[in-house]
C-alpha cells in the first residue's frame, strides 16, 4: 500500500485503536504538511512545533474527521489555524523589529548596478517576505494559500471555511495591499536616508 490511497482504511484502523496506523497517517503527510507550515510561519523551528501540535489534535478529534473531506485538507487546517493562533499570541509580545532580527528578513541596501542576478533575485525575495510581513494575518494566509501553495480557490475556501467568493475578493484585497506595501518599501529604499 502506498500513501494517500491507503487512508481511509488508516484512518478507520486508527479510529478503532490501532496505534500503528495513526503512525503511518504521520508518515504520509508529515513532510508535505511541514512544507506547507514553513510557508506560512515563515520559521523552520515554528513549522516543526506547529505540525507536531497539529498531529496531536488530529489524534485526539480523529472522530471528528469526515470521511468525505481529504485528510490532508483537514490536517491542514488544524496546523493552519494553530499557526495563527501562536502568531498571535507571539504578535502580542514581539514587535515587529523584534519579528525581523527573529527572521532574518532584511532588505539590502546595495544599489542594482553593483549587484549580479542572483543576489536581486534574493533582494526582491527578501521585499516580498518584508511585505507580506506587513500584511494581516488574513491576508498574509491566503496569499500563502494561493500564490505559494497554489491552492485552488475550492481547497482554500474549504481549509478557510469560508465561500469561494470571499475567497477571490479576499484575495484580491490582499494583492493590492502587498503592492502597496512593496511600493512602500521600494520607496524607502530609493529616498536617501
Amino acid at each position: 500500500m502506498g500513501g494517500v490511497g491507503e487512508e481511509p482504511e488508516l484512518i478507520d484502523r486508527a479510529l478503532h485503536g490501532d496505534r500503528a496506523a495513526f503512525t503511518r497517517l504521520v508518515e504520509i503527510n508529515q513532510d508535505r504538511l511541514y512544507a506547507s507550515m514553513v510557508q506560512v510561519t515563515g520559521s523552520p523551528d515554528e513549522a516543526e512545533e506547529v505540525v507536531q501540535e497539529a498531529f496531536i489534535r488530529a489524534f485526539i478529534k480523529l472522530d471528528t474527521f469526515h470521511q468525505n473531506s481529504q485528510f490532508f485538507t483537514w490536517l491542514y487546517r488544524i496546523a493552519f489555524n494553530s499557526a495563527l493562533t501562536r502568531r498571535r499570541r507571539k504578535r502580542a509580545r514581539v514587535s515587529l523589529d523584534q519579528f525581523r532580527e527573529q527572521s532574518g528578513i532584511e532588505i539590502s541596501d546595495e544599489s542594482a548596478d553593483a549587484v549580479d542576478e542572483p543576489m536581486l533575485q534574493q533582494e526582491r525575495i527578501a521585499m516580498v517576505r518584508s511585505a507580506m510581513g506587513k500584511l494581516t494575518d488574513e491576508h498574509r494566509s491566503i496569499l500563502v494559500l494561493r500564490e505559494m501553495e497554489e491552492r485552488s480557490y475550492e481547497t482554500i475556501s474549504e481549509i478557510l471555511d469560508i465561500s469561494i467568493g470571499t475567497v477571490r475578493s479576499r484575495i484580491s484585497r490582499a494583492r493590492a495591499q502587498l503592492k502597496l506595501a512593496l511600493e512602500a518599501i521600494q520607496r524607502s529604499e530609493e529616498s536617501p536616508s
